[in-house]
């Protein structure tokens, strides 16, 4: 039985195929935007030729295929999402435009606000009002939902959303006026905030339920595709799809929740990090993944990811638990250019797949990251996907040459080194953004480096951060979809309780998480979760009293079972020392409680991982050739060894400066590091100074 982790990504659509004695294969195929299913098929008809099977033997034979997607995320980022209709609170309705009527940039005075998902004319004003308790003002106007209807169905409206205000208290409103709109609207997707995100502030509810209803349709259609061309082949498995919080869940349970999945590929990567560094002993990590088109950054502590709940998709609010992962515009297919200063700026635009980088040589003219990479000898022209898809080296040249050498008065292998330069800065300011800005020193954290562009770029960024350790899993370039092989099924839960911790009403508290539990239980219970597998995570967002943000604190069932607010609060002061640089513990300032928060998660089976005997330090029989690149340290081209990373095995030491080739990704080490393979083919590459210390944790 074969397990398979796909991850379609703006470039290439990543796979990992896992066999049952932890031994694993790695596919990548060119994206199809127009039609992400097709590049996911191809994918799996790779993997069945290499088999010697057809399509339809190789899927009998799969157990799971756990699916991250990025049709959602392209949909928002293209404006090409449903036609969406809002059924707001009379008077309310411009709330999703005004948002939280701050200017992003306050001194930009050429800065424009977003555009919303929604036209004002299809933001309906529905009268009727609760107070913050929940306490009906004002009954709801049947007449305004109805009248609303007949302009979504004249408009040809394909998704709604209903928000009120203050229904996260009370969802009789908009339960009544989903009703009426599902009865007269059967064919539409319909979304209420009640139900999505019973949360206070509105702003962030609206938002989050209008892009709940604006990519349902469209993940509903391509899940609809994936499971029927899956079906045609008899395929007996389980699909999952991948969450924005590093879960996983069912096909039906996703187009529910369609918005959960707008980052859903990249939340792969931290999941996969903890597992890759927990074999090491590591607690703690920073894992980056840089692909084609993008960088992403994220920090774990003590083996949990960072979650957020005001994230941000293309500067619309999406307040659904995600993974904190910092996503920049930095790739391989991330195009050189020059500003309007005479500066030299990388990305981020990207040449994506089409028409990919200059030297893909499929018509793209643009000079890129992977076209610096080439001239300066980190790539070899005829190694590329493993020889299958040769580089050109001359298009690169005159793409560098033309479009950055010249202009910029700069010899041609001094512009691709200005390129690798500038493109690793920009990725060292986004580790920094997930760590020095949430109160930790990346130096104290190993870094995790995938993607298939990641290692040949991660010894700069390390330097540049001072990181000592770095880990580089053999499938690092599918790093994101081996995450999802490696996530459990996972469900959040909130409700909103504005109250002082200290005036809590135990009943009401209690009363809230077991509904919350409930819920949780009954889902993971349709996905076939047994009670010994299930988890339960308790939270509070908590608050120093008249406070705008929150922290959310992690409890106990113990505490929550005997009330225990004094030990809640005191896990509350070191978390807001530790985020805010102040506590005001000492003061006695109260804490506020404003929202309660559940995360139910049912485990999965994971893949073992393929343990390898000692093979010693020498790795000459691994070694290839010598090759001339550019070492940025010393500034100066140098020969230095070649290695087959397939070959390398636990116990290999290289000396840096070298690189080291598999099929789907290049490792540059630079001339600070040495690299040693681990016991599972993962290289930890390390300052030469720490050398006693690093043989000491992989050798024990």
């Amino acid at each position: 039985m074969y397990k398979i982790g796909v991850d379609v990504g703006g470039t290439f659509t990543d796979f990992l195929l896992a066999f049952e004695d932890g031994t694993s294969r790695i596919y990548k195929v060119l994206s199809t935007p127009d039609d992400p299913s097709i590049a996911t098929v191809k994918g799996l008809e790779e993997m069945a030729r290499d088999l010697g099977l057809s399509l339809r033997d190789f899927l009998q034979q799969v157990e799971v295929i756990v699916h991250g997607t990025t049709v959602t995320t392209n949909a928002v980022l293209t404006y090409t999402g449903a036609k969406t209709g809002l059924a707001a609170t009379a008077g309310m309705r411009d709330a999703l435009e005004m948002r939280r009527g701050v200017r992003e940039e306050q001194y930009n005075n050429r800065y424009r606000n977003v555009t919303p998902l929604v036209r004002r004319y299809l933001r309906r004003p529905v009268r009727g009002r609760l107070d913050y308790q929940g306490d009906e003002v004002e009954p709801l106007a049947a007449e305004d939902v109805r009248a609303a209807v007949e302009i979504f169905k004249a408009e040809g409206v394909q998704a709604v959303a209903v928000c009120f205000m203050n229904s996260f208290a009370n969802r009789a409103h908009e339960e009544a006026a989903a009703r009426i709109i599902a009865e007269l609207m059967p064919e539409a997707y319909l979304t209420a905030s009640s139900t999505l995100l019973p949360s206070i502030r509105y702003y962030d509810r609206v938002s989050t339920t209008v892009l709940n209803s604006y990519v349902g349709p469209i993940l509903k259609r391509y899940l609809d595709a994936l499971i029927k061309k899956l079906a045609d082949q008899d395929f007996p498995g389980v699909l999952l799809i991948m969450q924005s919080n590093g879960g996983v869940i069912s096909p039906e349970a996703a187009v529910a929740t369609a918005a959960a999945t707008l980052l859903s590929g990249p939340a792969g990567g931290p999941v996969a990090g903890i597992a890759y560094t927990s074999i090491q002993g590591y607690n703690d990590c920073i894992t980056v993944d840089m692909g084609g088109t993008s960088f992403d950054a994220a920090l774990i502590k003590d083996r949990r990811p960072m979650v957020t709940t005001v994230g941000q998709i293309n500067r619309l609010r999406l307040a659904l638990p995600m993974l904190n992962v910092v996503t920049i515009g930095a790739g391989g297919g991330s195009i050189g250019w020059i500003d309007e200063g005479g500066l030299l700026r990388m990305g981020p635009q990207s040449a994506s797949s089409k028409p990919g980088p200059a030297c893909y040589d499929l018509g793209g003219e643009e000079p890129t990251c992977t076209d610096a990479d080439l001239l300066l000898g980190y790539l070899d022209p005829d190694f590329f996907a493993g020889g299958r898809m040769p580089l050109n080296y001359d298009k690169a040249y005159k793409a560098i040459e033309t479009k950055i050498a010249k202009p910029l008065g700069f010899d041609v292998f001094e512009a691709a080194a200005g390129m690798y330069n500038v493109i690793n800065v920009n990725m060292a300011a986004a580790v920094r953004e997930v760590s020095v800005s949430q109160g930790y020193d990346p130096r104290d954290f190993p870094l995790v480096v995938a993607g298939g562009a990641g290692p040949n770029h991660a010894g700069m960024i390390a330097r540049e951060l001072e990181i000592p350790v770095m880990i580089i899993p053999r499938e690092s370039s599918i790093f994101c979809a081996a995450g999802m092989l490696m996530s459990d099924l996972k469900h959040d839960f909130v409700r909103t309780y504005a109250v002082r911790l200290d005036q809590v009403e135990g009943k009401r508290f209690q009363d809230l998480f077991e509904e919350m539990r409930r819920e949780g239980l009954a889902l993971l219970e349709t996905e076939h979760i047994p009670a010994d597998r299930v988890r339960l995570i308790y939270s509070l967002d908590l608050r120093y009293l008249k406070q705008y943000h929150e922290v959310n604190v992690e409890i106990t069932q113990a505490e929550v079972e005997t009330l225990d607010f004094k030990a809640m609060a005191a896990k509350f002061h070191p978390a807001h020392n530790a985020l805010y640089g102040y506590s005001l513990e000492d003061q006695g300032t109260p804490i506020e409680l404003i929202n309660m928060r559940l995360v139910c998660i049912g485990l999965t089976d994971k893949p073992k991982f393929f343990e390898q005997p000692y093979q010693g330090e020498d790795p000459g029989r691994a070694f290839k050739k010598r090759r001339r690149v550019y070492l940025p340290v010393q500034k100066e081209f140098a020969e230095v060894d070649v290695f087959d990373g397939l070959a390398l095995g636990y116990g290999h030491r290289i000396q840096g400066p070298a690189i080291i080739e598999q099929v789907n990704t290049t490792t540059f080490v630079t001339s600070d590091y040495n690299v040693l393979v681990d016991r599972y083919g993962s290289y930890t590459m390390y300052l030469k100074s720490r050398q006693a210390e690093i043989k000491e944790r992989i050798l024990a």
